[in-house]
Parts: C-alpha cells; sequence; structure tokens
C-alpha cells in the first residue's frame, strides 16, 4: 500500500532531505511543497492544497527560521510560524492525515542544568522561540494526535546552517571566532529526516525531542568541523556571547541540549552521536 506525503517547505534544508528520503522508499508517494508553492500562512490554499492531495502524512517543515529577523518582525514570524501551523492542522485533522509538525529547543530558556526533556516547562527567550511554541499548541490543540517533533542544531547538506558557513569561512584567512558558552546537540538532515517519516508511519501521537546524541558548544562543533575538513585546528578561537560582534538581536539559550526522553523511554532508539554524520557531511560537501 501506497503512503502519500505531503512535504511543506520543501525547499528548506530539512524538507529536501525528507523529499529526498522518501522519494527512495518504494511505498512512498511524495509531495513537494516548498514555501514559494503553498504559503502556509494562507489557509485557503493549504486546505485546498491539502484536500486535493489528499495526502496520509503531512511533514509540516515549513517555517521562518531567521531568528534574529523574526525579533524585528514578529508578526510575520507568527504568521507562518503559528498561524501557518494552524492552517495545516486544520487540514491534516479534516482529511484525516497524520500531521508531523517540526518545532525547536528554542521554547526553552536555556538556564537548567541538565537536558531538557519533553515534559519541561517552556519559556522562550525570543520572538522565534514563542511563535514556535504557538505552533506547537496549534498543532496539539486543533489536530489532536499529532507528532510534534523538537529539534535543534540542524544542519546537513542542503540550505543554509552553520556547517556550511563553519567550512566557508575556513576557506579563507584568519582566525574563526565561535562561542563556548552555548551548549547543544548538532542534528543532521539525514539522520533527523529518517526519524521524522519513521514518527509519521507509526502515526506517533504528543511531543517527542529528536536530536543526535552528543552535547557540544559551537566552538567545540567548529574545531570538529575544521578538523574533518583538513584545517587547522588552532585557527579556531573561543569566545563568549557577549563577545560576538555584532551583537545578535535575539537572545539564544545557553543550554540548548535536548533529553530524547520519549525515544529513549519507547525504545525507539535513539540517532547516533552528531560526530558520526558530520563526517559524511563534510566528505559530501567537499566533493
Amino acid at each position: 500500500m501506497t503512503l502519500k506525503v505531503l512535504v511543506t517547505g520543501a525547499g528548506g534544508q530539512l524538507g529536501c532531505e525528507i523529499s529526498r528520503l522518501a522519494s527512495t522508499q518504494p511505498d512512498l508517494e511524495v509531495i513537494a511543497a516548498s514555501s514559494g508553492e503553498l504559503d502556509v500562512g494562507d489557509r485557503e490554499a493549504v486546505l485546498s492544497a491539502v484536500g486535493g492531495h489528499r495526502p496520509d502524512l503531512i511533514v509540516h517543515a515549513a517555517a521562518w527560521t531567521a531568528v534574529d529577523a523574526c525579533e524585528t518582525d514578529p508578526g510575520r514570524a507568527f504568521r507562518v510560524n503559528a498561524l501557518g501551523t494552524r492552517n495545516v492542522a486544520e487540514a491534516a485533522e479534516r482529511h484525516s492525515a497524520h500531521l508531523v509538525s517540526l518545532s525547536t529547543d528554542y521554547v526553552f530558556d536555556g538556564t537548567a542544568s541538565r537536558p531538557y526533556n519533553e515534559w519541561d516547562q517552556t519559556n522562550p527567550l525570543s520572538v522565534y522561540g514563542a511563535s514556535k511554541l504557538a505552533g506547537e499548541r496549534e498543532a496539539l490543540s486543533v489536530c489532536p494526535g499529532a507528532t510534534v517533533v523538537r529539534t535543534s542544531w540542524v544542519c546537513g547538506a542542503f540550505g543554509n546552517n552553520m556547517l556550511k558557513t563553519i567550512l566557508r569561512l575556513a576557506a579563507k584567512d584568519g582566525p574563526l571566532r565561535f562561542v563556548d558558552d552555548q551548549v547543544g546537540c548538532p542534528t543532521f538532515t539525514s539522520d533527523l529526516a529518517a526519524m521524522l517519516l519513521r514518527l509519521g508511519r507509526e502515526r506517533a501521537p504528543g511531543i517527542v525531542h529528536v536530536t543526535n546524541q552528543g552535547a557540544t558548544s559551537w566552538y567545540q562543533f567548529a574545531t570538529e568541523v575544521v578538523i574533518a575538513s583538513g584545517g587547522d585546528r588552532s585557527r579556531v578561537q573561543a569566545i563568549t556571547t557577549d563577545q560576538l560582534q555584532p551583537p545578535r538581536p535575539a537572545p539564544r539559550p545557553k543550554n540548548s541540549v535536548l533529553d530524547n526522553a520519549v525515544l529513549r523511554l519507547s525504545g525507539r532508539g535513539q540517532l547516533d552521536d552528531y560526530r558520526k554524520p558530520l563526517s559524511r557531511a563534510v566528505k559530501e560537501l567537499m566533493v
């Protein structure tokens, strides 16, 4: 039996990976809708698209993820990340499609001294985090039974991300300065996409944290990327968030480490340590 999968935000780094992976699975039929093709903030457009395609599964990866830009344009952030999720959830519920909706570590304030699990209190510091938390609530209230997946520090072969930024800077002369007081779990789209499709197939309900394993700082991550690319690790220098120039408009959580408790406790298993997909991704990008 063929499962029809609609991917929103299919032009983004995660949406591209989900669409690519789904297209390799013979029992999946993929409808890839980029943000240019489907504006999730337009309710009628969303209802029409879902009603026309009648997918069995919707992986909602469309989002406005420009964290600093969200801070200065909260209207756009909430239209895409909150209202857009409401529209997709309504369409999924109306047409009996299972919804997998993406969220973020930014729903937490980062003050905890341990990793955050799925039941911890949220307290976003930024407009982006607040808009994504609103999207979580829309997904779960409008479409009961939806899967909300929180992830962090996403990077991979497609789109713009910190991995590509580090490789680009490493190709130039001069020191590479990265903060050492923000800690999280880098998550690679190849691994994340596979788990999203699995959770969608299983119609898993509720909030699930999905990250690659292993906590690190941006400074440590940059050092590992430079080493993997054959560069000189001594070029990477540690700074504090307060030393960033120019300062970032949106505050970042200092601790973005997510405990994948639901995956672990349900026996589904967890993603690999991030160093494994990091090595593969660097090789792929340097070809």
